[in-house]
């Protein structure tokens, strides 16, 4: 074939693209916050998150993050974040993994007192997008009612946006959101053998 027909080609297929994505903003009259869940057992879940953060940022927006499960060691997020963007909202469990700490009733006690952090800034408008990073796991551990957090999501301010990571979260969780996204782990470095990388697992 031709570069004059491979470029009329390309054209014709890039027209009938741009017109079904011109259809697609088009039909999309509602304005309003977002749910977006981010799940899967890949790798990235909350950097995606975090990405959201510095693009809300961007936009001068009031930015609200709760960490449940991580909080004994230090990460890059929550470095930058302490040091570079004191105007977001932070929060963290503190009481690192699960099976780390293996006191199961010290763990509800310290999730059920995060929860009532994410509870307050989903009920804030000030907030634009609140993060609520790891959550799923506080409902995999029934540490947490999934019916509580579904109607705190559910009843948040109508121009606020939230995000939950995690994985699993039940089939509840995924119908009360708006976007789910999956992350699925093709390969890891770990299972090879190569240890969690500072600046980039953690």
């Amino acid at each position: 074939m031709s570069d004059e027909r491979k470029n009329a080609k390309h054209k014709a297929a890039m027209e009938k693209q741009k017109a079904s994505i011109d259809a697609s903003i088009d039909a999309a009259d509602t304005e309003r916050g977002v749910a977006v869940l981010l799940t899967g057992d890949g790798k990235g879940k909350s950097s995606s998150a975090f990405g959201m953060v510095m693009r809300a940022l961007g936009y001068g927006y009031t930015v609200g993050v709760v960490q449940f499960i991580k909080g004994v060691q230090l990460s890059g997020e929550e470095i930058y974040l302490k040091e570079q963007c004191p105007q977001v909202s932070f929060y963290q469990m503190g009481t690192g993994f699960t099976w780390d700490t293996q006191d199961r009733s010290g763990d509800i006690i310290a999730a059920i007192r995060t929860w009532a952090v994410a509870k307050e800034m989903l009920a804030d408008s000030r907030y634009d997008l609140v993060i609520l990073d790891e959550l799923t796991y506080m409902i995999a551990y029934d540490y947490l009612p999934a019916d509580e957090i579904i109607h705190a999501i559910n009843e948040r301010p109508f121009t606020q946006s939230v995000v939950v990571t995690g994985r699993g979260g039940g089939s509840a969780l995924q119908a009360a959101m708006d976007t789910v996204s999956e992350v699925r782990e093709v390969k890891h470095a770990f299972k090879a053998g190569i240890m969690a990388r500072k600046g980039v697992d953690y």
